[in-house]
């Protein structure tokens, strides 16, 4: 395997790491999953692996910095979301119980803090 496939395998890992950590009813975003997986500014990476990996991960709890759902089908992940308590209106997550979106949070932490 070269350098370069290594380093994409290990950035992969992460990634995916910090995707299956998230709770259930918590809500983030693809920016603060690439932030602590310890890849600022590589969002679109996770968007990526998010819409690729054949790993099971909790994909319904990933949307995009202002809360909008990005699946293909946002009413499925709206409705996968509001099983978990998540408040969604007009395709966009209003209010979740924990993550950045939650509505009672001090400060908007990114997952994991």
């Amino acid at each position: 395997m070269s350098a370069d496939a290594d380093l994409a395998a290990q950035r992969e890992r992460r990634i995916i790491d910090v995707l299956v950590s998230l709770d259930e009813g918590e809500v983030t975003t693809y920016g603060d999953v690439a932030e602590v997986a310890g890849y600022p500014k590589m969002s679109r990476l996770v968007g990526r692996i998010v819409g690729h990996t054949d790993v099971e991960i909790p994909w319904w709890r990933v949307v995009n910095s202002t809360g909008h759902l990005r699946a293909s089908d946002p009413n499925e992940q709206a409705g996968i979301l509001a099983g978990e308590d998540v408040v969604c209106r007009n395709g966009r997550v209003i209010d979740a119980p924990i993550g950045r979106f939650a509505r009672n949070s001090s400060a908007l932490s990114p997952v994991g803090q």
